[in-house]
């Protein structure tokens, strides 16, 4: 057996961040080649990856970033089968590491896309399995989107304590200087804290499934269906309203104020500083 000097494990450990007998072994194995221990430590990765594919990805982080100008933004989350190891250096590192390679994918959405996307040469696909390696658990990218504005407007978003649940809204506005206003951006971030806490299905009732509307009208049809039917459909139609207000996020009460709806917060501040805004879209991700 090739005698392994400390310098060569050193190097090792510090392109692969693996443990020092975990590099000793490789380089052991690969007669002191440091790319070929390089590449068996790789291989262990894939070899767990294979070997836990079945196991459920239950914990992990969500995490979103910004370019400079705020004119894109990305929120993705990065799975892993247990709280523990979701807490750790090796994994929070990674998830960071990921959302610079969310910021990096040409792609709008697409978890294929983000893979295979390479930061100095490296595609999150090779850090992904490096972070296996070490960690011992399957880990996987959950979800990714990346919103870009093409016009006045703005990007927020927001993450919750734990880290788990995440969103990220749109907003577009008339003029830049709506944009600009404190006002706005505060009133921004405070709706993905909502979208956080309320879970809306869409941004209206266009946007919700018709299966899902259908499934819906049908349960509530049921629910009076020994009324006189001539007051049937006038009872299905005051529950769809309901359905919708608590699902449609323009339509749901606003958490830090229930008297108004989301729209109505939105539209009185920009009206504020003599401007328009509305939103486009949002996403909301959460862990487990």
């Amino acid at each position: 057996m090739a005698e392994i000097s400390a310098s060569a494990v050193m190097e090792l450990r510090k392109m692969s961040g693996q443990g020092m007998m975990d590099c000793k072994k490789a380089l052991q194995e690969a007669g002191g080649d440091v790319e070929k221990a390089m590449e068996i430590l790789r291989k262990k990765g894939l070899a767990t990856l294979a070997k836990r594919a079945e196991r459920e990805t239950s914990n992990g982080r969500v995490i979103t970033k910004s370019s400079d100008d705020g004119k894109t933004a990305a929120l993705v989350s990065l799975c892993c089968e247990t709280d523990f190891v979701a807490k750790s250096e090796d994994f929070i590192a990674t998830a960071d590491l990921l959302a610079t390679y969310a910021m990096a994918c040409s792609a709008e959405d697409g978890v294929d896309n983000l893979l295979a996307t390479a930061v100095d040469g490296k595609a999150f696909n090779d850090v992904l399995t490096d972070t296996v390696s070490k960690t011992g658990e399957k880990t996987l990218v959950g979800d990714y989107a990346r919103f870009t504005l093409d016009g006045p407007g703005l990007i927020a978003s927001y993450i919750h304590f734990n880290s788990k649940v995440g969103t990220m809204v749109q907003i577009e506005t008339n003029d830049a200087a709506v944009t600009d206003a404190d006002t706005v951006k505060k009133t921004a971030v405070d709706i993905a804290m909502h979208i956080t806490a309320s879970k809306p299905l869409a941004l209206d009732k266009d946007g919700i499934d018709p299966a899902a509307v259908e499934k819906e009208k049908a349960v509530y049809a049921d629910q009076v269906k020994d009324k006189p039917a001539e007051i049937i459909d006038k009872i299905v139609d005051g529950k769809m309203k309901k359905f919708y207000a608590e699902n449609c996020l323009l339509e749901q009460p606003f958490v830090k104020d229930d008297s108004k709806s989301v729209r109505e917060v939105l539209t009185e501040a920009a009206k504020q500083v003599g401007g328009q805004a509305c939103i486009k879209r949002f996403v909301r991700f959460e862990v487990g």
